[in-house]
């Protein structure tokens, strides 16, 4: 039965006085709209193992819930899909496609492409062209195979054909390659550079098949001259953009510079509604709406403070709620059941392989002719294959102009989803980028090494190399406080690689980033300033202190998934041969604030350093360590009181060789706690037993080292560390020993008393018995070790900030959940298991 969209009410009065809010508009839209983000959301998080991008996920979302899947149910279609409600929901999906056309606009810097180069414009040329007469190729074929499509004219038609096996999709590119850590490696410059100047070139023959399409109605009855019109008031428009609006937007930029904390509301409205005018615009003119808002984005200025808190406010809600709108609308309109018999899936076997054929074979033979090597030639073919979001919007537009029917729209919607899903397994399989060195063994991976001379390289002698990791700015005070306090000024050189962490997430903001930082190197090492400007403020406040300090700083930019953000820590460690990796603790303690909480995604990725590490790694916990207190000078005063609790293994001697450094700068007060067992307490001691237990939660429990170690000769290395450091460091640094009777309360109370700013201590994967008698206790951050977690605690009431350090030592490297057994007397003749671990 017909239905009159103007008897459509907006909103019911209620269930209870009788009426069906599924019967009225916007209680419709939001049911219709949870059910899309349910089914998105769930599909994105059964896809994520497979690596991939959520548009997958959202588009494979919308076929599901139209009429290929849950709509084959009649009552469920005219319950939470009727024909009525579906203008209302692609109006509301075209709003989010507009504002997320204007944020392409803003992740496409023309400046960039330009200067991408002749190799870069040739692969996305053979890229397009190639593709584009094999889509016309295959315009003829389905114009006789599928029943109406003859009905559209040749012009159209083809172009529509062309620009859909040609298309690359720049942003859904942009994730996989930073997914795969290929963003910053040669082939993803390339391959990003020949995406940008794809995506321009889409959109002037989007405009020019939008432009020939017309009303849809064949072409015939109107002029050609249309279409010219058309065509031509389009050029009007954008060169209007270029010239005059352009530089209008460089100066409400302008009026809005990173000095200020605010930006005027002014300026955002103004901006919103240049969207919405500038997409009204092109409508008018003939051409999509979207095109006007592409172009709009464009004008922004890229890279500065108005262009990244723009994005800020409007990103979230485009992006995670209107755009997934968008693509079940698609899906609403993609009938696979259209796709009959052998003919119909020959045809759409047909369409997938012309248009993989046509992208890969004519990249791969321009970058061959480019001198580029052939497994990165295929893998430039590969990426550039990705369909996607561009894609479904170039056949949501031949669909709406009659250009498409119902069974060409089903196969290239189709063809689009098989393409993108291929693209990261694909290039996984030929293209898996080596790391230099990932086989050599390298040197100096402890502090110790520093001291000891075991030196290989002559330009690395009497050279400390630290890699400082920061979330953000609130981490600076500490990182900074904290080098400096291990800064000699007469021995060990310090060089200092600092790597801001930044999540790569699907957020316009995390690429816009990411391009800002690609040319620099993996993973974005900064080797020089660009006219003395760093846009990254983590960067420019250690460039502050290495100036003040003296001290040589390299600035680093690691912008990743927080399940591969490791990979480039301990990739960058590696390949700068540094000494320490120092990694904030997932939680931050502010005055006024209380406890800030990173969340577990940066808990996991210490965790996994602390597993991969080729050196050594302290985890600071931060409790105001560093800020006002702590600067370099040249009459320094002491400043910082550093207290090192030792009880024994190789994490504790680490710890005790970072103390002394700490004792060789005049600003630092270092005093040594060292836990010992008395003659009788010995004696009367019940041997402590650790054995394996893989069931027990890495999380919830401490894990131990399964290494077998003379425990004797441990204990000669522990008394021959702390007599090195008594004779070295005599008069300089305080060095007490404790009764270990108990040491729970004894930690507690040193992170209690406020008597020290920071108090390091060893992990104690291969712990003493005193540490071992703690195996059993509740973890609270079982990665730290039973004495860091205690120190960490946030109820324990310790005012101090904790470092705990784990040396980087092969044979500990092995860790595993315990299980405490205690025997009545210290007799090693009674623990002969491979199964357990002996202290």
């Amino acid at each position: 039965m017909a239905v009159n969209i103007t008897s459509i009410k907006t909103s019911s009065n209620g269930a209870l006085q009788g009426d069906n809010p599924l019967n009225f508009a916007f209680p419709l839209l939001i049911v219709q709209t949870i059910f899309i983000l349910v089914l998105s959301r769930i599909l994105a998080f059964l896809l994520k193992p497979l690596r991939q991008p959520k548009v997958i996920a959202e588009i494979v979302g919308g076929i599901l819930l139209g009429p290929s899947a849950f709509g084959r149910n009649a009552e469920y279609m005219h319950k939470f899909f009727p024909k009525w409600s579906l203008p209302i929901l692609e109006t509301v999906a075209s709003i989010g496609l507009l504002f997320f056309l204007f944020l392409v606009g803003l992740e496409l810097d023309l400046s960039s492409v330009r200067r991408s180069g002749k190799r870069a414009f040739s692969i996305a040329a053979a890229g397009i062209s190639l593709p584009f007469v094999c889509g016309i190729g295959v315009a003829f074929v389905l114009r006789k195979s599928i029943d109406g499509a003859d009905k559209v004219g040749y012009a159209q038609y083809l172009v529509f054909m062309g620009v859909a096996l040609s298309i690359t999709a720049f942003p859904v590119l942009a994730r996989i390659l930073a997914e795969l850590k290929l963003l910053t490696t040669s082939i993803g410059e390339t391959a990003m550079a020949a995406a940008a100047f794809n995506d321009v070139a889409a959109w002037i023959l989007l405009a020019l098949a939008v432009a020939l399409a017309g009303n849809g109605d064949g072409g015939s009855h109107k002029s050609p001259l249309v279409s010219l019109w058309v065509l031509l008031a389009g050029v009007a428009f954008v060169a209007f953009m270029m010239i005059v609006i352009r530089p209008g937007m460089k100066w409400v930029a302008s009026k809005c510079s990173p000095e200020q904390d605010s930006m005027d509301e002014f300026y955002i409205v103004l901006t919103l509604a240049g969207v919405l005018v500038s997409g009204f615009i092109t409508d008018l003119i003939g051409i999509h709406s979207i095109f006007g808002a592409f172009v709009f984005g464009l004008t922004i200025p890229k890279g500065g403070d108005f262009a990244d808190r723009l994005i800020e406010r409007i990103e979230d809600f485009v992006t995670g709620l209107l755009l997934p709108l968008y693509f079940a609308s698609s899906g609403l309109k993609t009938d696979v059941t259209k796709i009959k018999g052998g003919k119909a899936w020959g045809l759409l076997v047909l369409v997938i392989s012309t248009a993989c054929f046509g992208k890969i074979l004519g990249t791969f033979v321009v970058a061959l002719m480019c001198m580029i090597p052939v497994r990165e030639s295929l893998t430039l073919g590969l990426l550039m294959n990705t369909k996607g979001l561009v894609e479904l919007i170039v056949l949501n537009i031949g669909k709406e102009k009659k250009v498409l029917n119902d069974e060409a729209f089903a196969i290239l919607v189709l063809m689009a989803l098989f393409t993108t899903f291929i693209t990261t397994p694909s290039v996984m399989a030929v293209y898996k980028p080596a790391r230099r060195g990932n086989n050599v063994p390298r040197e100096r991976r402890k502090l110790r090494d520093v001291n000891d001379g075991s030196v290989s390289s002559p330009n690395a002698k009497d050279e400390l190399r630290l890699l400082a990791c920061a979330h953000g700015p609130g981490n600076v005070p500490s990182l900074i406080s904290f080098i400096e306090s291990t800064r000699s000024t007469t021995k060990a050189k310090l060089k200092l690689y600092v790597m801001h962490l930044v999540e790569l997430t699907e957020r316009t903001s995390s690429i816009m980033m990411v391009q800002k930082f690609r040319k620099n190197g993996l993973p974005f090492i900064s080797r020089r300033y660009r006219r003395g400007e760093v846009h990254d403020r983590v960067a420019m406040a250690f460039q502050a202190y290495g100036q003040l300090g003296q001290v040589s700083i390299r600035p680093t930019t690691a912008i990743s998934a927080l399940t591969t953000m490791h990979e480039d820590i301990c990739h960058v460690a590696d390949e700068k041969m540094v000494s320490m990796i120092i990694l904030p603790f997932h939680k931050q303690w502010r005055e006024e604030e209380g406890v800030e909480n990173m969340g577990h995604g940066w808990r996991a990725v210490n965790q996994r350093v602390l597993k991969n590490a080729p050196c050594s790694v302290g985890i600071l916990v931060d409790r105001g360590f560093g800020g006002e207190k702590q600067t370099p000078g040249p009459n320094p005063v002491p400043t910082q009181r550093v207290c090192v609790v030792f009880f024994g293994g190789p994490d504790d001697r680490e710890a005790l060789e970072l103390g002394g450094m700490m004792a060789d700068h005049p600003n630092v007060k270092v005093t040594v706690v060292r836990f010992v067992c008395s003659k009788d307490d010995v004696e009367n001691r019940k041997q402590v037993i650790l054995r394996p237990s893989p069931q027990k939660s890495t999380d919830e429990s401490y894990s131990f080292s399964v290494a077998n170690v003379n425990r004797e000769s441990e204990r000669e290395q522990d008394d021959a560390a702390v007599s090195e450091f008594r004779s070295r460091w005599s008069g300089i640094a305080e060095m007490t020993e404790k009764d270990a009777t108990n040491v729970v309360d004894s930690v507690v109370a040193i992170g209690q008393s406020g008597n020290y700013d920071l108090v390091v201590v060893g992990k104690g994967r291969f712990p003493s018995t005193m540490v071992a008698e703690l195996a059993d206790r509740p973890a609270e951050h079982a990665e730290l070790g039973p004495i860091g977690d205690m120190l960490a605690s946030s109820t324990g009431g310790i005012v101090s900030s904790v470092l705990v350090v784990q040396q980087h030592d092969l044979d500990h490297m092995e860790e595993t959940p315990v299980s405490k057994v205690l025997n009545g007397h210290d007799d090693n003749s009674e623990i002969v298991s491979d199964a357990s671990t002996s202290v």
